[in-house]
């Protein structure tokens, strides 16, 4: 499987915007369907956006529907998530994931993916 090395994290103010990027190695992103996830201290890992392999399927979370946006460049090997309006209830470690799946149902419902490092998103006053 490819390895995931997720970047773009930082501190942000509320509003701001941020963009996190997932390069993979090892292999081509075609052959999965990719996604984010994200976990705040104390609080279990939870979805935030997924994508088909081909990129004309999305989900999101309800939380980030209309303030993030997920895509891909499959030619580059490497995921987005453009994030905008930014919460401190958006503070996190974002996790990359990815899923043998076709479907971003199946790496939002499934059990089968695997996930990068993480990358700490703070936002704060």
């Amino acid at each position: 499987q490819v390895q995931l090395v997720e970047s773009g994290g930082g501190v942000v103010q509320p509003g701001d915007s941020m963009r996190l990027s997932c390069a993979a190695s090892g292999g081509t992103i075609t052959t999965y369907a990719m996604g984010w996830y994200r976990q705040a201290p104390g609080k279990e890992r939870e979805f935030v956006a997924a994508i088909s392999r081909s990129g004309s399927s999305i989900s999101y979370t309800d939380s980030v529907e209309g303030r993030f946006t997920i895509s891909r460049d499959n030619a580059k090997n490497t995921l987005y998530l453009q994030m905008i309006s930014l919460e401190p209830e958006d503070t996190a470690v974002y996790y990359c994931a990815a899923s043998v799946f076709s479907s971003p149902y199946e790496l939002r419902y499934g059990t089968n993916r695997f996930y990068g490092q993480g990358t700490q998103v703070t936002v704060s006053t």
